[in-house]
């Protein structure tokens, strides 16, 4: 049987679940994909509602399932890229007095030493490959040579425990399901749109995301930060909101006729917006300041992380765009203008990494689940006779709320007692033998 890998994406609008055929040459074929919203269950990136989160992994479970063929998902891989995530610098060495030469093994003794490692208050979620040092000098080949001093120097990528502890508490709430591994997504991605020239020049992939934005660094081929910005497109709807339109009408708005900066276009032309009762219309210029007004501080707090870590001039390979709100019109302008008209350019799937599927690799609504399928090693279907599962997975679990409103329903749908009658208690009825006539009457 081939190996099937499972990923999905925990987006702040939307999952997507993937499921690909990988090869032996490591290129996958995709075999199926859906999507289910998340309806508030994740925020920024962050879960928020464990319980809601397992009723739509069930969701998308099912989905992904039915283009299986009768084959069973038995564990899936997760990405998470939720607003605490960041890169923390942490160094593992071995000093000899006299010397040593560097084996394979003191390699693995000091890998072993980083995957223990745990900072205070903060899970280590992901580990970036490893740049070494030989007495303070950076090597290619980190064994085979002598030296005094020999450093391992790791990006970890950590963030709040609960984010592993949520997402442990959703899968077991799951029946007969398994988590095959957390992949940090940001990272999946930048592997997977990223050539070894961007990393090696000098690039920063941005994600625009509906929940957060991150920005992850490469030079010299080798990640330099990574960080996660909680502002994201669904922000910018919320804004357009303020001009008295519903969720859905001003999420249209923005996919239809938004842009990042305003035109002086945009003073002559009106949008009619149907409404219950009255129609009524605002102006394109109304609508693209809110937008802009927002677009801006994102590109802003892009641009400043950035400086932060790297000279704008040192990224040869300049800025990588992806993420569904990259989509909004002329915000690649605006991110050129603000870093010095550096080369801007949206994101696609590395060629020779999927096989087929042309139109869904440079979709930005599952470029993110593409990445995740590849990074993925464990088989994670199996037929349905092998795990002895049933041909229909349970019923969604339901909350609290649904569970009391079952249980009131099932009183009222039960037959009601017949009412008691005044005095047939056990009073009313010692009452009426010591009333009657026949009362020490002897027979």
């Amino acid at each position: 049987m081939a190996d099937y890998i499972v990923a999905i994406d925990l987006g702040t609008s939307h999952l997507t679940g993937i499921v690909g055929e990988k090869g032996a040459d490591g290129a996958c074929s995709i075999v199926a994909c859906e999507t289910v919203k998340t309806d508030d269950c994740i925020h920024r990136g962050m879960i928020n509602n464990s319980k809601n989160l397992a009723n739509h992994f069930i969701a998308l479970i099912q989905k992904l399932e039915r283009n299986l063929k009768g084959e069973y998902i038995d564990k899936f891989y997760v990405g998470v890229g939720g607003q605490s995530l960041r890169t923390v610098d942490h160094i593992e060495s071995l000093e000899v007095a006299g010397g040593m030469t560097v084996t394979e093994d003191d390699v693995d003794y000091l890998q072993e030493k980083c995957r223990n490692f745990k900072p205070d208050l903060l899970d280590v979620l992901g580990i970036a490959p490893a740049v070494y040092f030989r007495n303070g000098n950076k090597v290619e080949k980190p064994s085979g040579e002598w030296c005094e001093r020999f450093e391992a120097r790791y990006k970890l990528v950590v963030g709040r425990t609960m984010i592993r502890n949520m997402l442990k508490n959703s899968i077991e709430l799951l029946d007969g399901k398994e988590l095959a591994g957390i992949i940090v997504s940001p990272l999946a991605l930048a592997d997977a749109v990223l050539s070894p020239s961007d990393k090696e020049l000098g690039c920063a992939l941005v994600d625009f995301g509906a929940g957060v934005t991150s920005v992850t660094i490469y030079k010299d081929g080798d990640l330099q930060h990574l960080c996660v910005i909680p502002l994201g497109g669904r922000l910018i709807t919320k804004d357009i909101r303020a001009l008295k339109l519903t969720e859905a009408d001003a999420e249209r708005l923005k996919k239809e006729k938004g842009s990042a900066t305003v035109s002086k276009e945009d003073e002559n032309e009106s949008i009619l917006i149907e409404m219950e009762g009255v129609d009524r219309q605002i102006k394109l210029s109304d609508l693209n300041a809110v937008i802009e007004a927002r677009a801006k501080e994102i590109v802003d707090n892009v641009h400043a992380r950035i400086c932060d870590v790297i000279e704008l001039n040192q990224l040869g390979a300049g800025i990588v765009m992806a993420g569904c709100a990259y989509e909004l019109r002329y915000l690649p302008e605006l991110l050129k203008e603000k870093c010095n008209n550096m080369n801007v350019r949206p994101s696609t799937i590395q060629n020779g990494l999927v096989q087929g599927s042309d139109e869904m690799l440079g979709n930005p609504m599952y470029m993110m689940a593409i990445s995740l399928m590849l990074k993925g090693t464990e088989p994670c279907i199996f037929p349905r006779f092998e795990k002895n599962t049933p041909d229909v997975i349970v019923d969604l679990l339901i909350d609290d709320k649904e569970k009391n409103d079952k249980e009131k329903k099932k009183k009222k749908d039960k037959p009601e007692k017949p009412p008691k009658v005044p005095g047939e208690g056990l009073i009313g009825k010692l009452k009426g033998v010591m009333t009657s006539n026949n009362l020490f009457n002897e027979s």
